[in-house]
């Protein structure tokens, strides 16, 4: 689909700010982890969300899917306000796939795409493993052929390698039925033709289904040649916004980043690529 011409609003943030708590059950907060923070997401746009190390990046997702609570501003999610609606509302709307999932039972593969049916379920009035219905079947098998782990629907979470545990992971949040898809550095620890097929997999989606893509990534360079727009998060603030182009700019980087980095368009996509100078003309300076 052509994403210059994207149709509604699918997130407009505006003054967004969060802080966590001092301690459980007090209303002090603690320094600012993003403030003041202002943008849209249009719908069937990837959006890539990028910057140093706690500059709030996985606290932005969680606020986007409503794990978080504001302390300040406003997200609306197609025109309402998330802060007005039930956390299965949500849900049915919006998957997370964060960045370790961690699951302390001997489920299957199968099993584990199904509790992503869990908000439709609660909505009929049931929830829990034996309650799946014939649709809910229906739209895990069909999560894990897009997703090609059909093969795996027997084996245990346990058993399975990285990668593959990812493309279950994403099937879980497919079989949801979310208009888009929020995700946590979804290459991080995978080997290079396990990041390449992840990729795929989310701009397949996003082209076939429409979906909206909201990524973290630390991978400057994945984030700019899968991602429609970047935003440069730099000490809880918006640095940058815009296509790959405007972001992914030397001087942008050595700003935010504190070292050098060397820029140019990659040899078949154009789009800009990222890599370190030799390490005799390597110059980092510590982050105040």
């Amino acid at each position: 689909m052509s994403h210059d011409t994207a149709g509604r609003l699918a997130y407009d943030v505006q003054k967004l700010g969060f802080a966590y708590r001092r301690a459980a059950g007090s209303r002090a907060v603690g320094d600012w982890v993003l403030k003041d923070l202002a943008f849209q997401v249009r719908e069937g746009e990837i959006l890539g969300v990028i910057g140093p190390n706690g500059s709030g990046k996985t606290s932005l997702l969680k606020l986007l899917a409503r794990v978080l609570r504001p302390v300040e501003g406003v997200v609306r999610l197609f025109w309402r306000e998330l802060a007005g609606l039930s956390q299965d509302e949500v849900a049915r709307t919006v998957a997370l796939v964060p960045q370790e999932s961690q699951l302390l039972f001997p489920f299957t593969i199968t099993e584990m795409v199904l509790m992503g049916r869990f908000p439709h379920q609660r909505g009929r009035g049931f929830a829990g493993f034996g309650w799946e219905g014939a649709e809910d079947l229906r739209l895990a098998q069909e999560a894990m052929r897009e997703t090609d782990v059909t093969h795996l629907a027997h084996r245990l979470v346990s058993d399975v390698s990285g990668g593959e545990r990812q493309r279950a992971v994403i099937a879980r949040a497919l079989t949801q039925e979310p208009k888009i898809l929020l995700l946590d550095e979804p290459t991080a620890f995978l080997d290079l033709q396990h990041q390449l097929e992840i990729c795929a997999i989310l701009r397949r989606l996003n082209q076939e289904r429409g979906l909206t893509i909201i990524l973290v990534s630390h991978d400057l360079n994945l984030a700019s040649q899968y991602c429609d727009r970047l935003m440069l998060l730099d000490g809880g603030r918006v640095f940058r916004l815009g296509r790959p182009q405007e972001v992914i700019q030397p001087d942008v980087l050595e700003t935010v980043y504190r070292c050098r980095v060397l820029v140019d368009p990659h040899p078949v996509s154009g789009l800009p690529r990222v890599t370190l100078p030799g390490r005799e003309s390597v110059k980092c300076e510590a982050r105040q």
